[in-house]
């Protein structure tokens, strides 16, 4: 029997509440990518795997999407940030981290990254 580790209900009520409130930078991003508005992949937002949400997820190409404000810019975050990302790389996801700020500044470049990653 294989563990499940993908949308855990006991983390059900928290990504509800980080849907509810996301980042503007989320929020921002969150209009290109749904409904499979962005290059016909779907994604999710604020998807757990295991015990970490990640902000988007994308199933089919194994891809996760991290924006990272101000709070991660400390030695603690950056150190906490590095294991969490190994831990999912080492499941056999893409992680990929982008700046609120470039979201909002350089939105083209962000959506060329993530495409980058797509399988084809």
């Amino acid at each position: 029997m294989s563990k499940r580790i993908h949308t855990k209900l006991e983390l059900k009520a928290f990504r509800k509440e980080l849907r509810e409130n996301m980042t503007p930078a989320e929020a921002f991003l969150w209009k290109q990518l749904k409904a499979r508005r962005f290059k016909g992949r779907r994604f999710t937002r604020q998807h757990s795997i295991n015990y970490f949400i990640v902000d988007f997820y994308c199933a089919s190409e194994k891809l996760i999407i991290e924006l990272d404000g101000e709070v991660h810019n400390n030695p603690k975050a950056k150190a906490y940030d590095a294991a969490r990302t190994l831990y999912l790389e080492g499941l056999g996801y893409k992680v990929i981290r982008f700046e609120n700020k470039m979201v909002f500044e350089n939105l083209a470049s962000v959506l060329q990254g993530i495409a980058f990653c797509f399988k084809s």
